[in-house]
């Protein structure tokens, strides 16, 4: 929370992983980016899945809304890493 504040800019593959990110756009319905996206806005959709708001006036998001936020991008990135699993192994659900 506090690096999405003070360091915005920074390269969001820093801090989470590659399936984490794209977990956030994904359950958020936005369309993946060509490039990694930022820290801030990555932080902003992990919040978004935790009940903020993210209107003009809101400002920042919390530690509980990141906090809920992550827990569906940590189980839904567990999926897309099982699934990777099973497909690997030739067998499917």
């Amino acid at each position: 929370m506090r690096l999405g504040r003070s360091c915005p800019q920074l390269d969001a593959q820093l801090m989470f992983e590659p399936d984490e990110w794209k977990a956030a756009y994904i359950l958020n319905k936005q369309e993946l980016p060509k490039e990694p996206p930022t820290l801030n806005e990555v932080v902003r959709l992990i919040a978004r899945l935790g009940g903020f708001l993210a209107r003009k006036c809101d400002g920042e998001p919390g530690v509980k809304t990141i906090w809920l936020g992550m827990q569906r991008i940590l189980d839904f990135a567990a999926g897309i890493r099982f699934c990777r699993e099973l497909q690997a192994r030739g067998s499917c659900v």
